[in-house]
C-alpha cells in the first residue's frame, strides 16, 4: 500500500479513537537536513477539561490555548525545562483533547522521538493537515495494540491515573 497522509477528518474524532489508531503510524518532518520518518509505537490520550490528566484541566491559559484549536493542531512544551512532547489535538474546536506521541520504533520516550525528528517548540499551534512540514502517515502497517496507565501523570485523581488511556504496539 502507498502512503497516505492522515488528513482533518482523521483528527476530528474522539481523542481515545485517534490515539489508538495512531499507533503503528509513521511521524514524518520534513527538516533542512532531509526528511525524517519514525513509526509510532506508544500514544496517549488526554480527554478535555474533564480529565484531571490534560493541561487544560483547569481552563483556559496561554499556554492551553493551543488545545482549544481545530482538529490536527500541534502542541509541543516543554517538559522538565528540557524535553520537547508532541501532541495533536483532536475532536471537536473549543473542547480540548489530545493525544500525546508518547514513543515510536527506536525511540522509547517522548522526549527521544522529538529529539531525534528535531521537532521543537517552533511547531506548536501549526497543524500535521494540509501542506506542513509535520505529517503523519497511513502505509497499511497492520498491528496488535496493548493498553495501560498513563504515566508520569501524579498531579490527577486516582480514577484519571488508572485509566488505560495509553495505547501500546505489540508486534514491533
Amino acid at each position: 500500500m502507498k502512503s497516505k497522509k492522515l488528513e482533518y477528518p482523521f483528527f476530528h474524532r474522539e481523542c481515545l479513537e485517534v490515539a489508538k489508531d495512531l499507533v503503528g503510524k509513521v511521524l514524518v518532518h520534513n527538516t533542512p537536513e532531509g526528511i525524517l520518518r519514525m513509526r509510532i509505537s506508544e500514544t496517549e490520550a488526554y480527554c478535555g477539561e474533564a480529565d484531571t490528566a490534560c493541561h487544560a484541566h483547569k481552563g483556559r491559559t496561554k499556554r492551553t490555548e493551543v488545545l482549544y484549536a481545530k482538529a490536527g493542531t500541534v502542541y509541543v512544551y516543554l517538559c522538565y525545562g528540557m524535553h520537547w512532547l508532541l501532541n495533536i489535538v483532536t475532536g471537536e474546536e473549543e473542547d480540548p483533547q489530545a493525544v500525546l506521541i508518547r514513543a515510536c520504533v527506536d525511540a522509547n520516550g517522548p522526549g527521544k522521538l522529538t529529539k531525534k525528528l528535531s521537532i521543537t517548540g517552533i511547531l506548536n499551534n501549526t497543524s500535521v493537515c494540509g501542506e506542513t512540514e509535520l505529517w503523519i502517515e497511513d502505509d497499511g502497517f497492520a498491528c496488535e495494540i496493548k493498553t495501560d496507565k498513563r504515566v508520569g501523570i501524579g498531579y490527577a485523581t486516582q480514577e484519571d491515573q488508572d485509566r488505560q488511556w495509553r495505547f501500546i504496539l505489540v508486534n514491533e
